[in-house]
């Protein structure tokens, strides 16, 4: 086999400021050409995995290296992290954070203006990679007004044009809708095969990554790689569940009808999995019956009616939207990137006022209401807890807004305890924030709402980029909050979560409230699917291969009982 292009041996790295090493004899050979996906939970070491490879560890993140690692016969620390650019792309999460041109053209070619290359051959060199990801048509256009999906294709384009070796995706799902998120995993299959580059994708999202095939999975936990194998290899053993990945929902449900996952079965797409007849009848009969009826809905807590919102004039970005949401619901509001999702929590919430039409609480008109009686009753909580918290204790930030209103101490006290212990955080209360994890400090930011006993709570993506025992815990912390009889609204584009815990989904595209309906109609309705830039659920497409007619009363029936066997095998741990 030809020489690797990608070596580690015996290789372990510890961070200056950690008491253990968070790589631990990684042993691994990337080729040329090959497409590899890295799996684990946070804290797994994937990202510092990736961060040797692109040079970052040991140049902008220093600590100490043990074993060898050569990366296209460059040892990174002693190569400079400019040498290993120019074999290692990287496209991050959040494409923002990689743009230094003003115009699309111009953050394509800074790579090749820092290397010198002649204006004639950069100009080439900038339309072949503009062409190579389809972004040609906007290259004279900023960057930060072009959509999600389009960010992260200028920012492929610009590692592209240095012709890297190999590409390094860290989470390119995250901050995408599903439609787009698998419009990206296409085009980076696309761009593997026109350019032969080898491909490292870092991701929690299995199922979706997997739409387009990939050659190797890499499991990772506790800083080791504790699987390194085919996909169908992979999915047929129990490692994904054992290490806290969540596998693709047609295999659970497979698994729950009794059907037996071998790699001779193909398991690693839900079109391409063989399952006998004899499972196909299994699935029928567990999760073919038709669905419970739906129940009348009680009078709506908050109620939204003909309301319109312009950023500029002559172009509507909500038109003529109603809606109403009963007391102790959880719903979720999903659609495109733009589609005004966030703009109708903003509105809500006061940040911003209707260009008609009203919004109304328990009956009320909240025109006259300012922003900060709105928040009494209804809270919001961004997707970045950092972006919300001011104080450096977690006891000071809970208490904010009480000491604000001039409540006495002894009170805010009261309060601010009570709260901590819904929320698991009382025995933190005297700790910095800093000391936190990211799923802390969200709960932090939760508190600090829920101290003013709002009646409803509404959250911006709750579970973006958090791993599946990350992403349970919030939810399942969500949903007791629920069961109280608090009413929270989940803004998300994360199809897991809408089937798993929303007992309804208002879909927007365009501005336009498409549908109002439970989860399982919207995510087999594949004309609403595709006008609002979701993704049809594999469960419908396992339905369809069965013979079930009725798609959605396989996938409602399918929720049930998952969340009946989670509640189960929660209770037996």
């Amino acid at each position: 086999m030809n020489k690797p292009l990608i070596e580690f041996q015996d290789f372990c790295f510890q961070y200056h400021a950690q008491s253990e090493p968070t790589l631990r004899g990684i042993s691994l050979k990337i080729h040329a050409g090959e497409k590899i996906l890295i799996l684990g939970a946070s804290g797994s070491g994937k990202s510092t995995l990736g961060s040797c490879l692109n040079g970052l560890v040991p140049a902008s993140f220093p600590g100490a290296c043990s074993g060898r690692l050569t990366v296209d016969g460059l040892v990174p620390g002693e190569a400079g992290i400019f040498e290993v650019s120019r074999s290692v792309g990287t496209v991050l999460q959040d494409p923002d954070g990689q743009f230094v041109g003003l115009t699309v053209g111009e953050d394509i070619a800074f790579a090749l203006e820092n290397e010198g290359v002649e204006r004639a051959a950069m100009i080439d060199r900038v339309s072949e990679a503009a062409r190579l990801v389809g972004i040609a048509r906007e290259l004279d256009a900023p960057p930060h007004a072009l959509s999600g999906g389009q960010k992260q294709r200028v920012s492929l384009a610009g590692v592209l044009v240095s012709r890297v070796k190999l590409l390094l995706f860290d989470e390119p799902l995250a901050n995408l809708d599903p439609a787009t998120g698998k419009q990206a995993i296409g085009l980076i299959d696309r761009i593997q095969k026109e350019t032969g580059a080898a491909i490292l994708i870092i991701e929690h999202r299995l199922e979706d990554a997997l739409a387009a095939p990939v050659d190797r999975i890499l499991l990772m936990d506790s800083g080791k790689i504790v699987a390194d194998l085919p996909p169908n290899e992979l999915l047929a053993t129990d490692l994904l569940r054992r290490y806290g990945i969540r596998e693709p929902l047609y295999l659970t449900a497979s698994r729950y009808a009794g059907a037996e996952i071998r790699a001779a079965r193909k398991p690693d797409s839900v079109d391409g999995f063989l399952l006998e007849e004899k499972d196909k009848a299994a699935l029928r009969s567990r999760f073919g019956s038709a669905a419970p009826a739906k129940q009348p809905e009680e009078e709506p807590l908050l109620r939204v009616e003909n309301l319109s919102f312009s950023y500029e004039r002559g172009h509507a970005t909500l038109n003529d939207v109603s809606f109403g949401v009963p007391k102790g619901q959880m719903a979720a509001v999903a659609g495109t990137n733009g589609a005004g999702k966030s703009t109708l929590s903003k509105l809500i919430c006061g940040f911003l006022k209707p260009s008609a039409g009203t919004i109304s609480l328990r009956g009320r008109d909240l025109a006259d209401r300012s922003i900060t009686e709105r928040a009494r009753h209804i809270g919001f909580v961004m997707q970045n807890p950092n972006q919300m918290i001011s104080k450096p204790m977690i006891f000071d930030e809970v208490a904010l807004v009480l000491r604000n209103a001039n409540i006495g101490e002894a009170q805010v006290k009261e309060r601010v305890e009570e709260t901590l212990h819904v929320c698991g955080l009382f025995p933190f209360r005297n700790w910095p924030v800093s000391a936190l994890s990211f799923g802390q400090r969200k709960r932090v930011t939760i508190a600090s709402i829920l101290v003013q006993s709002p009646e409803i709570l509404i959250l911006d993506e709750p579970t973006a980029g958090q791993d599946l025992r990350h992403y349970t815990a919030i939810m399942e912390f969500l949903e007791g909050l629920n069961r109280t009889g608090l009413t929270v609204i989940l803004i998300t584009h994360d199809m897991h979560l809408v089937l798993e815990y929303a007992s309804r989904v208002l879909v927007f595209s365009e501005g336009i409230l498409l549908a109002d309906e439970k989860p399982s109609k919207i995510l087999t309705d594949r004309n609403l699917v595709e006008r609002a830039s979701l993704k049809e659920t594999s469960l419908f497409t396992l339905a369809k291969r069965c013979g079930i007619r009725e798609p959605a009363s396989f996938v409602q029936n399918f929720i049930d009982c998952d969340k009946a066997e989670r509640k189960r095998q929660k209770g037996t741990d």
